[in-house]
């Protein structure tokens, strides 16, 4: 292949790449999506699997469109344990999930506590007693994106372990 064929290999497979990675990170956004990557995180703990929950997820609705107009990521004061997450770009369910789950890495079971980082948003992914799952995903008025996930019931308590 000469110089010319290969630079429009390489460009082709470059538009190729960003259109497909647009595409997947379009879909990451159901319902399902949410679930499937937050059910992972429980299973790899032993933990029973979230469902879905209308009235969790229209709670969750509710206060992302109130959080258009400014993107803050400020929690709502509501019933529900909560995580939330805000970035620019194509910020997708799967991605807001997995930024809470790699938290991980900070949490120290042993002591349960977090060590090095901050932990709350994966304890709360992970907390057993959550059944329960709504989520919503909006786009602010900045252009950039806002992510609930509201847990019933809520976790992180003072001096129990998630799991």
């Amino acid at each position: 292949m000469d110089s010319f064929n290969t630079a429009l290999f390489i460009s082709s497979l470059v538009l190729f790449s960003t259109m497909a990675t647009k595409a997947f990170s379009q879909t990451q956004n159901s319902p399902q999506d949410f679930l499937d990557a937050h059910n992972n995180a429980r299973a790899q703990v032993g933990v029973q699997p979230l469902v879905w929950d209308d009235t969790v997820a229209n709670y969750a609705l509710q206060y992302a469109n109130q959080r258009r107009a400014d993107c803050n990521l400020q929690h709502s004061g509501g019933p529900y344990g909560e995580n939330l997450a805000g970035g620019s770009g194509e910020l997708s369910a799967v991605d807001a999930v997995g930024m809470w789950v790699g938290e991980k890495s900070f949490y120290n079971y042993d002591s349960n506590s977090c060590v090095g980082g901050e932990c709350l948003h994966y304890t709360q992914v992970v907390w057993k007693d959550s059944t329960r799952l709504g989520c919503a995903r909006v786009q602010c008025s900045s252009g950039s994106i806002f992510v609930i996930c509201s847990y019933d019931p809520r976790g992180n308590y003072i001096g129990q372990r998630p799991y």
